[in-house]
C-alpha cells in the first residue's frame, strides 16, 4: 500500500531535508509552508530525485490556528477521497522571536512551536488512525532544560526572553507528545519525539545571535555559550534531520511508541519534567482553552 507523509515547514532547512529522506524511503510527500516560490522550490528538489511517488506543495501559515484548521481538512478530505492511508505526520515547525509577538491574541512563540502542531496533531489523529499503523514525529529541542515548567497560562512570569520562552513553548510539546503516546497506545499510532541536536539554521545564524534572547543572568556567559553552540550546530540539516527520519521510518521502532530519538538517532530519556504528569495535565488544559479543536 502507499505510504505517505506530511512534513510541517518542509520547504527549506531541517524540514526539507526529512522530507527528501522520507521520499527516498518511498513515501508521497506533501511538504507545507508559508510561502509558494519556496515550495515549488521543494518539490522540484524532492521530485528530481526519481522518487516512487512525486512530491507536493501545500501552502499555510502554522502561526494562524485557523490555518492549521484549513490545512487539516485540507489533508483529510484529500485522504479520504483517495482512500490513501497518512502514515507519517511529522510536526517539524518551529521559531524563536527576538522581540514578543503575538499571534491572534496568544504569544507567538508558544502559538508556532506548541498550539500549532498539537492542533493539526489532533485534527488528523481520525486520518492517522484510519491509516495505522501510523506515526506522529514531534521535533523537540535541547531548549526544553531551560525551560520555566509554569503552565498556568501561555505567558510565564517576567521578562520576556525568546530563547527561554522557545524552550518552554518545545517543553509544552514535549509534555504533550510523551502524553499522547499513553492515550493513543493500543491504536496503532505511535508516537515519537526528534531532537536534532545542532544544525546550522536560520534561526541559529539569526535570532540566536541577538544575546536579548536570554535572562540577564544567563546574558554575561552568552558569548561563550554561543561559541559553543555555533561548534555543535555547525553540521548540516541533513544530519539534524536524521533523528526524524529514525523515528518515522526505523523499523525496530515499530510497535513502540513514547520514545525521545535524540540527535544520534537513537532513543534517550526525555526530559524529567516533560514525564511529569502535573506538568502534561497542565499543558492539556492549556491547550484545549487556547486551541480549540472547534472554532469559537
Amino acid at each position: 500500500m502507499k505510504k505517505t507523509a506530511v512534513v510541517t515547514a518542509g520547504t527549506g532547512g531541517i524540514g526539507l531535508e526529512t522530507a527528501l529522506g522520507l521520499a527516498a524511503a518511498g513515501f508521497a510527500v506533501t511538504v507545507v509552508g508559508r510561502d509558494a516560490g519556496r515550495g515549488a522550490g521543494a518539490v522540484e528538489r524532492i521530485n528530481a530525485t526519481g522518487p516512487a511517488h512525486p512530491a507536493r506543495f501545500l501552502p499555510a501559515d502554522l502561526a494562524s490556528l485557523d490555518q492549521v484548521r484549513a490545512l487539516a481538512r485540507t489533508i483529510a478530505d484529500d485522504h479520504a477521497a483517495s482512500g490513501e492511508p497518512l502514515t507519517v505526520l511529522v510536526n517539524n515547525v518551529g521559531a524563536m522571536f527576538a522581540e514578543r509577538q503575538t499571534r491572534g491574541g496568544v504569544e507567538a512563540s508558544f502559538v508556532v512551536n506548541h498550539l500549532s502542531p498539537y492542533l493539526l496533531t489532533e485534527l488528523l489523529l481520525p486520518t492517522l488512525k484510519a491509516g495505522a499503523p501510523s506515526r506522529i514525529v514531534n521535533v523537540t529541542s535541547g531548549a526544553v532544560t531551560v525551560a520555566k515548567r509554569a503552565f498556568d497560562a501561555v505567558e510565564p512570569p517576567g521578562g520576556y526572553y525568546g530563547f527561554h520562552w522557545y524552550g518552554r513553548a518545545k517543553l509544552a510539546n514535549l509534555a504533550y507528545t510523551l502524553d499522547l503516546a499513553d492515550r493513543l497506545d493500543g491504536t496503532g499510532v505511535s508516537v515519537f519525539a526528534a531532537d536534532p541536536g545542532g544544525a546550522a539554521t536560520d534561526m541559529t545564524d539569526g535570532t540566536m545571535t541577538d544575546p536579548k534572547i536570554v535572562s540577564p543572568a544567563l546574558r554575561l556567559l552568552w558569548p561563550l555559550v554561543r561559541r559553543t553552540f555555533e561548534r555543535s550546530t555547525s553540521g548540516p540539516a541533513s544530519v539534524a534531520a536524521r533523528p526524524s527520519l529514525a523515528a518515522a521510518t526505523d523499523e525496530t521502532l515499530t510497535g513502540r511508541t513514547g520514545i525521545v530519538i535524540g540527535a544520534q538517532a537513537h532513543p534517550v530519556a526525555p526530559h524529567r519534567a516533560a514525564a511529569d504528569p502535573r506538568v502534561a495535565e497542565a499543558v492539556r488544559r492549556l491547550s484545549e482553552r487556547h486551541a480549540p479543536l472547534a472554532p469559537a
